[in-house]
């Protein structure tokens, strides 16, 4: 009994250490990211690197407001975040409610085709979208960014799963009440649903936020400008202001990381909800 425990003990502790060493691993970049933008020039390239800088430099983040219209690229940025994150929600709640719950001929075919987009890499349909965004003339609008991101198959997978476990009585209940197949989805459904939503709504946030190569493409607009695509352009050809460049994107990472710490108990929630399914 007592090399039980002890067996059990170690084990603990090593997927303790494990888990020690991951969330440093982790926390090292942001880390190294806030320390850079505290330092000259001359301490961010020095070698061997400086790690700790000698005086915080914080002129560094009033340099940044200097440089871009910080606050504009961060308000187009939350347009596009707020617009994407909630087409997804809508749309693909429906299409994997339908997928789920809704028999029709030829469900399962058309599923696949919705989840070969997966299989398929994203650029290979960025001169598609261009040449569409070229035609019906949104280049340099915020349209431009936030409509192909409405939807997404990844989504719409995520969602249909959680649907698929929800109790088939909740549907015949509300069947015999009298409710059409939208009405179960929007009153029945989707509130059972909202740890799933709450996932979906999280990695949406952040792929929106984060996003770089499609914005970059179709704006080159500083009125319509994203943040990502505001902050590479403080990095040069020849030259690049390290410290300034990371006091930007430091500032740029801060809300995603409150929104994370706020939502995190219903993120792990969603995934490990939606994955059991």
């Amino acid at each position: 009994m007592e090399k039980t425990r002890q067996l059990v003990t170690s084990k603990t502790l090593l997927i303790h250490i494990i888990l020690i060493v991951g969330a440093v691993a982790m926390v090292l970049p942001f880390i190294w990211m806030f320390l850079t933008s505290l330092k000259t020039y001359a301490e961010s390239i020095h070698v061997p690197p400086v790690i700790i800088p000698k005086d915080f430099q914080w002129e560094n983040y009033k340099e940044v407001f200097t440089l871009l219209p910080f606050f504009k690229f961060m308000l187009n940025t939350l347009i596009v975040t707020v617009l994407r994150t909630a087409g997804q929600l809508f749309l693909c709640s429906l299409a994997a409610y339908a997928f789920a719950r809704i028999e029709f001929p030829g469900r399962n075919v058309l599923f696949l085709v919705a989840l070969s987009v997966l299989m398929v890499p994203g650029q290979v349909f960025l001169l598609p979208q261009y040449m569409i965004m070229v035609k019906i003339g949104w280049l340099n609008t915020l349209q431009a960014v936030v409509v192909p991101g409405l939807f997404s198959a990844f989504g719409t997978f995520l969602l249909r799963q959680f649907f698929m476990g929800l109790p088939k009585e909740l549907e015949e209940a509300a069947r015999l009440d009298g409710c059409n197949h939208f009405q179960i989805y929007w009153r029945v459904m989707l509130p059972l649903a909202k740890p799933g939503l709450v996932a979906l709504g999280i990695f949406t946030t952040l792929w929106s936020w984060n996003e770089l190569m499609w914005p970059m493409i179709v704006n080159s607009s500083p009125e319509s400008m994203t943040l990502s695509v505001g902050l590479s352009s403080l990095q040069g050809q020849y030259l690049t202001n390290y410290p300034v460049l990371m006091a930007g994107s430091f500032l740029a990472i801060v809300p995603m990381l409150i929104l994370f710490m706020i939502l995190q108990k219903q993120f792990i929630e969603g995934i490990a909800i939606t994955g059991g399914k």
